[in-house]
């Protein structure tokens, strides 16, 4: 399983930093490491072309030759609902598109971390979900959870719904997002408690991200994740 996604259980959740930090880990572990984010909604001319901030923190990361356009095929520059933004451009997001770039970017990689915009089940189109489209091709999921009122409900919900498609959840990750929440560490013992895949850290609220890493443990992913594709062989 070369290719992990990660969603979360809304906009502003930390996905990016999730996934940031999870393209570290792996590239820490010796792996050729490609980003993919499929769909961006707000970005700004740059150079003559659109480019999107979270697109290009993960292109940053990355230890691969891989192209902008490669990495974030589709970008918008009013930063609204995917196919809300697309319908407004008069462009179609095409899966296929999508599909083809992801496959090219795992076979130059071990590993590719694909990011996902807003929740788990935000459109792509009128007709397919972002959900939709990561259970046609079978890829395991991280789920950040932004911690704020109604977190557990929205963390729920998601994580049948993953279930339901038949994705695996290969673990969660806390993400403080509102440095005044009441009860936050009883919130996250109790999603703890509920969500059946493993709580790889807590990240509290942050002045500054150097030290984020350190809350974070991906060793909890499962083993046949954490070994790259050349180590099974």
């Amino acid at each position: 399983m070369k290719t992990i996604f990660v969603t979360g259980t809304d906009t502003g959740v930390g996905k990016t930093l999730v996934s940031r930090l999870l393209i570290d880990h792996f590239v820490a572990l010796g792996e050729k490491v490609s980003p993919m984010k499929p769909v961006a909604s707000g970005a700004e001319v740059h150079d003559g072309k659109l480019v999107n901030d979270d697109a290009q923190i993960l292109l940053s990361a990355s230890n691969t030759d891989c192209s902008y356009e490669m990495v974030n095929p589709y970008v918008f520059e009013a930063p609204i609902a995917p196919h809300v933004a697309a319908e407004k451009d008069r462009v179609t997001i095409d899966t296929h598109v999508l599909n083809q770039n992801a496959k090219t970017l795992a076979e130059s990689a071990d590993r590719v971390i694909i990011e996902g915009a807003g929740g788990w089940q935000v459109p792509l189109t009128r007709e397919v979900s972002f959900a939709d489209w990561v259970s046609e091709n079978n890829w395991p999921v991280v789920l950040v959870v932004g911690l704020r009122l109604g977190c557990i409900n929205h963390a729920r919900l998601t994580e049948l719904d993953i279930y339901a498609k038949k994705n695996k959840l290969l673990g969660w990750v806390a993400n403080t997002i509102d440095p005044d929440l009441a009860y936050a560490n009883e919130i996250v013992n109790d999603l703890a408690d509920m969500i059946d895949a493993p709580l790889l850290g807590v990240i509290p609220w942050l002045q500054e991200l150097d030290s984020v890493q350190t809350y974070l443990d991906f060793t909890r992913l499962p083993d046949q994740i954490t070994r790259p594709d050349h180590q099974n062989k």
